[in-house]
């Protein structure tokens, strides 16, 4: 059973807390490998969020929501070793936690349509 004190849920608290600073300012020590891997492929990932969010612009997507999807998206386009389902779950708590009231139902609804359009069930 999940709960607050998983490993995998702790790695992914502290990725999203980097990314979240390294926002702000690339200059910002980046202490997570999960966070390293996905400033490396913001190419990739950016790419997947305007393509799947076209109406809201990069720019204008609040920063933390932005490291939430950042973050599963890369889990979901380019590692692709936990089951779909659980990232998409996973990265909704983590804006519930972290984010605004609006920004569980806007990361699902990115990530459900990025389920459809960029990954092979």
């Amino acid at each position: 059973m999940k709960t607050p004190f998983d490993p995998r849920h702790q790695r992914r608290r502290n990725a999203i807390r980097c990314l979240f600073a390294w926002g702000f300012s690339d200059k910002v020590a980046v202490d997570s490998e999960i966070a390293r891997n996905v400033i490396k492929n913001f190419a990739t990932i950016d790419k997947v969020i305007t393509d799947c969010a076209p109406e809201w612009p990069i720019e204008q997507i609040n920063r933390l929501d932005l490291a939430v999807l950042r973050l599963a998206i890369y889990e979901l386009t380019i590692v692709k070793s936990e089951p779909l389902k659980v990232i998409i779950d996973e990265a909704v708590e983590l804006a519930k936690e972290f984010g605004a009231e609006s920004s569980p139902s806007f990361v699902n609804g990115v990530l459900g349509t990025t389920l459809k359009k960029w990954t092979k069930n």
